[in-house]
């Protein structure tokens, strides 16, 4: 009979992006309206920190010397300083919360999960992958727990953790060798990615880019009013 093999990089990924939206659901739906709030505060605080910028910006041209000891001194600004701490007082006030429940609710559901005698998270079941120990058994709960934890250093180490799961033949990622466990594929699953999984991680990359891009189109408009102000 053929050992199970090693999941592949994809089909973890996709395991997991499965799961992080189902945890997320009901972080989002009991958070949502603290998360408008905080929306309006962190705009608010943008605007005025692009404000500051703006401000000090244009006086450090006008003002006769040294541009960059004029640039300098408007770093240095108060006015400045205050707006920037104002926003990533929004930003922490705002986001910290729905990221503490995320951690919380995601460790709770992914130790449950795996230590189950399922030995998957429902992600984990929708591509065929179970974790199991070194010798190929359930994991206890202990070592699921090790594991989830551990994946803290996955992301620290800027996803270099998570990369080692793309290296044959075990593909094990940092958390995985930390724990002594393993992501196999069930005897009946395919290799392949499913054309579905294929599909998600694409939306997810759509979604990222366009996200991203309105981000950036949202920040250039109040900068460049932030200007036009300062500018009189």
């Amino acid at each position: 009979m053929t050992a199970p093999a090693a999941a592949g990089f994809w089909q973890r990924y996709a395991a997991w992006s499965l799961d992080a939206a189902l945890v997320a659901v009901p972080v989002l739906l009991f958070g949502w309206p603290r998360l408008l709030a905080g929306s309006e505060r962190i705009v608010a605080s943008f605007a005025r920190l692009a404000d500051a910028v703006a401000a000090a910006l244009v006086a450090a041209l006008a003002a006769p010397g040294a541009l960059l000891g004029g640039l300098l001194q408007a770093i240095a600004d108060p006015r400045l300083q205050a707006a920037a701490h104002m926003l990533t007082d929004a930003v922490a006030a705002t986001l910290a919360p729905p990221l503490a429940a995320f951690v919380v609710l995601g460790l709770l559901y992914h130790v449950a999960c795996e230590a189950a005698p399922g030995q998957a998270t429902a992600g984990k079941r929708a591509l065929g992958l179970q974790v199991v120990d070194e010798s190929g058994g359930r994991v206890s709960v202990a070592r699921a727990l090790l594991r989830h934890v551990a994946g803290a250093l996955s992301w620290l180490t800027l996803n270099l953790g998570h990369v080692l799961a793309a290296l044959p033949p075990q593909r094990r990622a940092l958390h995985d060798r930390i724990a002594g466990a393993m992501v196999l594929q069930a005897g009946d699953a395919t290799p392949r990615l499913p054309r579905w999984a294929r599909a998600w991680i694409a939306a997810q990359a759509v979604a990222g880019g366009a996200t991203a891009l309105w981000l950036l189109a949202a920040m250039q408009t109040v900068l460049q009013a932030a200007v036009e102000r300062a500018l009189g």
